[in-house]
C-alpha cells in the first residue's frame, strides 16, 4: 500500500511540475520556474526513496532534499514579492 501511494505522489508531483512549466514557457517567469524545480526534486526523491525500499525516512539526506524543495518554493515567493531592482542604475 506504501508503494501504491508513493506513486501517487510521484505522479502528482510530475503531472504539477509539467503545469508549472508551461506557464513558464508562456510567460518566462521565474516563479512558475522554480516551482516545477520543487515538485520534479520532490518526484525524484520519492522514486528513489520507493526504489531503495528504504523506509525510515527520518535520515538526515531526506530532510535536506526536502528542505531544499521547499526552499525553492519559499525563494520563488520572496523573488517575486520583493521590490524589484532599478535598471536605470538609479
Amino acid at each position: 500500500m506504501s508503494n501504491l501511494i508513493s506513486g501517487a505522489i510521484v505522479m502528482a508531483s510530475f503531472v504539477i511540475a509539467l503545469f508549472f512549466l508551461r506557464f513558464w514557457r508562456s510567460s518566462r517567469d521565474r516563479f512558475f520556474l522554480y516551482f516545477a524545480l520543487s515538485f520534479g526534486i520532490e518526484g525524484v526523491h520519492r522514486i528513489v526513496s520507493a526504489l531503495t525500499f528504504d523506509e525510515a525516512e527520518d535520515t538526515p539526506l531526506h530532510y535536506l532534499v526536502r528542505l531544499l524543495a521547499y526552499g525553492l518554493i519559499l525563494w520563488a515567493i520572496l523573488e517575486k514579492n520583493l521590490p524589484a531592482r532599478r535598471r536605470d542604475g538609479k
